[in-house]
C-alpha cells in the first residue's frame, strides 16, 4: 500500500511556498484523495497549485476541529471543488473564542463562514461524534477520550452559549487514521485533546499497537517540560518510526522531539511531500 501525503498549509514553508498559521494536508490512499483541514485562508489552494495537486479531485474533506486556522480556507477550496462531503464532529459549529495572554477582550476563532454559505457552495456536512470509515483502511477517530492523565486542554479556549462563555472541551478534535500492514499512520490536526490520547484512540479503534508515523499538529507549544518528557516516553513505547511535526508544536517541544527521534523526525512544513512507507 503506497500512501502519499502532501502538506498544503502550515506555519512554516519549504522554499517557494506560502507559510500561514494553521494546517492543511492531502492524503492519497486506497484510490481516494482526502483533504484534512483547509488552513487559515488561501495558502492551501495557492500551495496545492504549486505542488501540482488538483483540488477538484478531492473525494472527502475532514475537519479536525472548528478553529479558523483549520477551516478558514474552506471557501477557497469550494471554489475549485464544487460538491464534496465534509466530515466533522457536530461541535465544529460551536461559537468558539479565545482570550490571548495579556488581553482582556475575547476573540472569535471559530469557522469564519456560516454553514448556509458553505452549503450553498457545495459542502455536504456529515456531522457525527462517531468514527467515520472513509475507505477500507482509512477512518476518522470520532471523539477522543482523555485517558493519559497528563494531557490537558488549554483553559483559554471557550465556547459561547446564550451569551455566556464556558471552557471548550474540544470534543470536536479528531484525527485521521490510516491502517497499513507496516503500522498505523495518524494525521493530527491540532491534537487539542492530547497527542498521546489521539494515538491511543487510533490503537483502540484498529486493535493494532504499532504507530508507524504521526504527522501534524501536536499542541505542545504551551506544554510543561514534564508533559513533553512523558509524551516522548509514550511515543517511544508506540514504536514510532516517523514523526513529522507541524503548526502548534512549538520550538521547545520540537527541539526535544528532534533530539530523541533523530533520523525519524522531520519538520512537516508547507510544501512537504511524503510517500510511505
Amino acid at each position: 500500500m503506497g500512501i502519499r501525503i502532501a502538506t498544503l498549509s502550515e506555519n512554516t514553508a519549504n522554499y517557494g511556498f506560502l507559510a500561514e498559521w494553521g494546517l492543511s494536508v492531502v492524503v492519497e490512499v486506497d484510490g481516494a484523495r482526502i483533504l484534512m483541514d483547509s488552513g487559515l485562508s488561501f495558502s492551501a489552494v495557492y500551495n496545492a497549485h504549486l505542488m501540482g495537486i488538483d483540488l477538484s479531485t478531492i473525494d472527502r474533506i475532514v475537519l479536525s476541529h472548528g478553529h479558523a486556522d483549520h477551516t478558514g480556507g474552506l471557501k477557497e477550496v469550494l471554489k475549485i471543488k464544487h460538491s464534496v462531503e465534509v466530515i466533522a464532529h457536530p461541535d465544529v459549529w460551536a461559537s468558539k473564542y479565545t482570550r490571548r495572554d495579556g488581553e482582556t477582550k475575547d476573540q472569535f476563532i471559530g469557522i469564519p463562514f456560516s454553514r448556509e454559505e458553505l452549503e450553498s457552495r457545495g459542502a455536504k456536512f456529515n456531522l457525527t461524534k462517531e468514527p467515520v470509515r472513509i475507505t477500507e483502511n482509512v477512518m476518522t477517530t470520532g471523539e477522543i477520550p482523555m485517558l493519559s492523565g497528563y494531557e490537558e486542554i488549554e483553559n483559554n479556549l471557550f465556547v459561547k452559549e446564550d451569551g455566556v462563555l464556558r471552557q471548550d472541551p474540544l470534543a470536536d478534535d479528531v484525527a485521521l487514521v490510516i491502517d497499513t500492514e507496516f503500522g498505523l499512520i495518524v494525521i493530527l490536526g491540532c491534537a487539542h485533546r492530547g497527542m498521546v490520547n489521539t494515538l491511543r484512540r487510533a490503537q483502540s479503534l484498529t486493535g493494532k499497537e504499532l504507530i508507524y508515523a504521526a504527522i501534524g499538529g501536536t499542541h505542545l507549544f504551551r506544554a510543561s517540560d514534564e508533559r513533553i518528557e512523558k509524551t516522548i516516553a509514550d511515543l517511544k513505547g508506540m514504536g514510532i518510526q516517523k514523526l513529522g511535526v507541524s503548526h502548534c508544536t512549538g520550538f521547545r517541544a520540537t527541539a526535544r522531539l528532534a533530539q530523541d527521534f533523530e533520523n525519524g523526525f522531520f519538520m512537516n512544513n508547507a510544501g512537504t511531500k511524503l510517500v510511505l512507507p
